[in-house]
């Protein structure tokens, strides 16, 4: 029984999953802590990159002796990929759809790490196969060791048809919006903008962003410069498990610009705070979402300021 359950297609799945958890807490406990970073809040490039990879050479040691095709190989990574996925929700309690946001890059960097380990142990030598591993380690120990900072700002622009002073009262505080979900991340259930209060159309007001979820972002107004400047600092966020440690949302803003013809120009500003790497992946998908955050709410300020 047992024979037949640890098969050497078995231990490449098993192993490399096993190894994968235990180096990521060994980061979070043993290496971030020890320099002042917080191991909850920061996932390091070498989590999404190196551990993946790290697996993939795993697998194709387990797997050498297989005669398993390319296709093959593809198919294997993409179930070690779920596998990987289904553990980290489990034991790392990460959200459904920042897993999924997540998948494409695991799977790459198994597929790498599994062709590169089949040309590897194709020569059979044992000093290159030590030596790729030591790369490896020495990269994963340095990543883990550095300070890991990255912020960002997104702008968004929008002509509304009414002008600065219409505009101005919708900004502040809107109504609650009633249409369907257009952002196919709102769409799978990621928490989507629908109502903003205030306590008051003045500088220092509190300022309320709730979403579909019931989560409500606590703002202040920071700079209350009438019909033409609303800038708010966060602060407090909800601690959602699609976002909590891994974005930090700073600061928010509307610029209205009278166009001189009855109409108005708007721009959204928001500025964010990223706690996982690497940068050039996941701040793409920061980019989007924060862009259809601002696109959701001026769509909804432009209908209430047009409307007659």
């Amino acid at each position: 029984m047992f024979k037949n359950l640890f098969t050497q297609k078995s231990l490449g799945f098993i192993l490399s999953n096993a190894l994968a958890l235990v180096l990521m807490l060994a980061s979070r406990i043993f290496i971030r802590d020890n320099i002042g970073l917080s191991a909850s809040t920061t996932l390091i490039f070498s989590e999404f990159v190196v551990l993946p990879f790290a697996m993939g050479l795993i697998c194709a040691w387990f797997w050498r002796k297989e005669g398993l095709s390319s296709m093959d190989i593809l198919k294997h990574m993409l179930i070690n990929t779920f596998l990987a996925i289904f553990l980290s929700l489990i034991a790392l309690g990460e959200g459904v759809i920042c897993l999924i946001i997540v998948s494409p890059l695991l799977w790459c960097f198994m597929i790498a790490g599994a062709f590169t380990g089949k040309a590897l142990f194709g020569y059979n030598n044992q000093n290159l196969n030590v030596s790729v591993v030591a790369i490896l380690a020495i990269i994963f120990i340095t990543d883990a060791s550095s300070i890991h900072q990255y912020e960002n700002m997104v702008a968004d622009v929008m002509v509304i048809k009414a002008p600065p002073a219409k505009v101005w009262q919708y900004v502040v505080a809107y109504k609650r919006i009633e249409e369907k979900e257009k952002y196919w991340l709102f769409k799978m259930g990621m928490p989507s903008p629908v109502q903003s209060t205030a306590d008051g159309y003045y500088l220092g007001a509190g300022r309320k962003c709730i979403f579909s979820n019931g989560y409500t972002f606590d703002e202040k107004i920071v700079t209350y410069d009438e019909n033409r400047n609303l800038t708010f600092d966060i602060t407090k966020q909800p601690r959602d498990p699609e976002i909590m440690g891994h974005i930090d949302i700073l600061r928010g803003q509307f610029l209205l610009k009278d166009n001189g013809d009855g109409t108005t120009t708007l721009t959204g500003n928001s500025w964010y705070r990223l706690y996982v790497f690497p940068v050039w992946y996941y701040d793409m998908w920061a980019e989007s979402v924060t862009r259809n955050v601002h696109i959701r709410v001026m769509e909804h300020i432009k209908k209430l300021s047009e409307a007659k």
